[in-house]
């Protein structure tokens, strides 16, 4: 049984749990995003006593917290138990674009060239994480979310400003893959 669960999963099953959550979630009147913990959990932490953003009862958040774990959770699960040893099967043009930008593809689902430890402890992999990770908080406090909550809650509860948010996340995403990203490789 476990190896039949260690089998790719036809996309339509993703879809069809996706979907059920979001149902489960308007019927119970939440909106979902992976941002809104990282805030909860400065609250926890007690920076509400300095920036008022942070100033809010998280216990009505304890729902997404645990939504959270049960992320963490499932992604060990799926990492560990459920791990197959068959390389990733990736198309050869993607295969191409990526040596293209200096990438080898070595038949994992994170190349090691970037998100090994030789790159993530070298000053460039530094650099990189750290101003990544400046852009992507604050782009999900600008954008009032980030690309979970915008483009799964948001779009299933047909909010324009969802709408904008997630078209200017992918036009984000074109602008680094195909001009920003040949740059840093």
């Amino acid at each position: 049984m476990l190896e039949l669960l260690k089998q790719p999963w036809p996309w339509y099953i993703s879809g069809a749990a996706i979907a059920f959550i979001m149902i489960l979630l308007l019927v119970y009147g939440k909106s979902f995003g992976v941002s809104a913990n990282l805030r909860t959990l400065c609250t926890i932490a007690g920076a509400g006593k300095k920036v008022k953003f942070f100033d809010f009862d998280w216990k009505t958040q304890k729902w997404n917290l645990l939504f959270l774990l049960g992320s963490i959770l499932g992604g060990v699960v799926a990492s560990t138990l459920l791990k197959s040893d068959e390389p990733l099967q990736l198309s050869a043009a993607t295969i191409s674009d990526l040596k293209e930008l200096g990438i080898a593809f070595d038949g994992g689902l994170n190349p090691s060239q970037l998100f090994g430890p030789d790159f993530i402890t070298s000053p460039k992999g530094f650099l990189i994480l750290l101003i990544g990770g400046i852009l992507v908080g604050f782009g999900a406090r600008y954008a009032g979310g980030c690309t979970s909550g915008h483009a799964i809650s948001g779009l299933s509860n047909l909010q324009i400003p969802s709408l904008v948010a997630v078209v200017g996340f992918f036009i984000g995403g074109l602008i680094m893959t195909h001009f920003i990203l040949p740059l840093i490789f």
